[in-house]
């Protein structure tokens, strides 16, 4: 009878210390992560983001990028992204909405975003300025960034009633 106590104690021993090892490295895998993914354009704008609300009301041309994280032109697209906003964070507004939170439902229905990367424009005002879908170059992103700051509709809208960009 000892030897099958023993066991049993053994037994909780490993079960105890496995659990141990498995909570240390997903711990470990979590800020790992969390690390690996801090230094990515996409998430580094994604901090760097205002609220839509305090965008659209601050007097600022303002931008809304609606992304996924695992949508690949949007990972592409990002350090262009990110070098516009650190050219122009004094001047436009930049706003990230992650498609997959599900806080963004009500813009997401609002602005019919059906496909990603999709960027809204809005002008000093708050009101629709243009938009565009799809992976678009750093001159691209800086000729309608430029385009919003001078209130040179023209490239922000293909038509009146799409208001897609023509780029």
């Amino acid at each position: 009878m000892d030897t099958s106590s023993k066991n049993i104690s053994l037994g909780q021993k490993q079960r105890i210390s496995l659990l141990l090892l498995s909570l240390l490295l997903a711990i470990l895998l979590f800020f790992a992560r969390a690390g690996i993914n801090a230094n990515l354009p996409l998430d580094q704008l994604a901090r760097k983001s205002l609220t839509p609300e305090i965008a659209l009301n601050n007097g600022k041309p303002t931008v809304f990028e609606f992304y996924a994280d695992w949508c690949i032109a949007c990972r592409e697209m990002a350090p262009s992204m990110f070098n516009i906003y650190e050219e122009a964070k004094n001047k436009v507004d930049f706003v990230l909405l992650n498609v997959d939170n599900t806080l963004w439902e009500d813009l997401i229905d609002e602005y019919a975003i059906n496909g990603i990367p999709q960027l809204i424009f809005f002008d000093a005002n708050g009101n629709l300025a243009g938009r565009t879908i799809g992976l678009r170059s750093e001159l691209e992103l800086k000729q309608i960034t430029n385009a919003l700051l001078s209130d040179n509709k023209e490239i922000l809208f293909s038509s009146e009633v799409t208001n897609f960009s023509p780029l």
